[in-house]
């Protein structure tokens, strides 16, 4: 397996949008918070990227969102930066030809903000799903990053719905089923 970059995306949300997908008056999925991790064709950690966003058209976070995230409205003012520069800095830490593998819908989010700043989609053919790969291994019908350390029995990264702890979470589990079934996890990556 060549190296790779494990990412996971925090975006504006309130109560309700999930289940509502995102379909309600202003309701648009804007990142607010990029985590990711390169790591070797062993799965370990070479280099990490955390970056907070300042969203656009909804400049101002939910009640919800900083419940659910731990990320403040001061936070953001005091350290998030412009979408478009973020995404570049996800783009160049990914290398020239890296592939970009999320658990669940992150890449169509991707493509969501490339739209929302009316810009190509720079990780168009680049992204992929472990999705459901962690679905596999794990034996559910549903999880999210934030559940896989206790799903997985393995020691949580940090605080669940936050970026870079999620894509460790998600870079752990991966490394923990590359290490039981060589064959299904590395020929899926």
């Amino acid at each position: 397996m060549r190296p790779v970059v494990i990412y996971d995306l925090e975006y504006t949300s309130w109560a309700g949008a999930q289940a509502r997908n995102w379909s309600g008056a202003g309701e648009y999925r804007e990142i607010v918070q990029i985590g990711a991790v390169r790591l070797d064709q062993d799965f370990r950690e070479l280099d990490c990227l955390d970056i907070l966003v300042r969203p656009r058209r909804n400049p101002r976070l939910s009640d919800y969102f900083t419940q659910l995230t731990g990320i403040s409205q001061a936070m953001l003012n005091e350290s998030a930066v412009e979408a478009e520069g973020a995404l570049q800095r996800l783009l160049d830490f990914a290398a020239p030809d890296l592939s970009l593998l999320s658990n669940g819908a992150d890449g169509t989010v991707l493509a969501e903000n490339c739209a929302l700043l009316d810009c190509d989609d720079l990780f168009a053919g680049r992204t992929g799903d472990v999705h459901a790969l962690l679905l596999t291994a794990s034996g559910r019908v549903r999880l999210t990053s934030a559940e896989l350390p206790e799903i997985f029995g393995l020691p949580s990264a940090g605080r669940g719905h936050t970026a870079l702890a999620d894509a460790r979470n998600v870079a752990a589990a991966l490394r923990l089923i590359a290490g039981r079934d060589q064959s299904s996890s590395k020929a899926f990556l």
